[in-house]
């Protein structure tokens, strides 16, 4: 799925879930296969990050990151940099479990 594709919906869907961040990636300016998906990328995330901020969350609980599919190396650090930067952020508080009745 292309980058440009993933709107503020699919985000705020991730949290509603259970997600206590989300990470979107996409193709490098200028190698995108729809030509500008990854120029609509950037304006849906900026429409997220303003979503993200009116429901108190962290902003540093969504990343936008550009990685082609011959940078392994470089995805492989992108994922643990945003694994370690959402554990220190904690669970979001969004996650409300819900109490099993026993």
């Amino acid at each position: 799925m292309c980058s440009g594709r993933v709107t503020p919906g699919f985000v705020l869907k991730a949290f509603k879930l259970g997600a206590d961040g989300v990470l979107v990636s996409g193709c490098h300016f200028g190698d995108c296969h729809y030509i500008f998906g990854n120029y609509r990328a950037v304006e849906q995330f900026e429409k997220t990050k303003a979503l993200v901020k009116t429901l108190g969350l962290d902003e540093k609980r969504i990343r936008l990151e550009w990685v082609s599919a011959a940078e392994g190396t470089r995805w492989g650090e992108v994922i643990d940099e945003f694994v370690a930067q959402i554990t220190a952020l904690g669970p979001s508080p969004l996650n409300h479990k819900p109490k099993s009745k026993k």
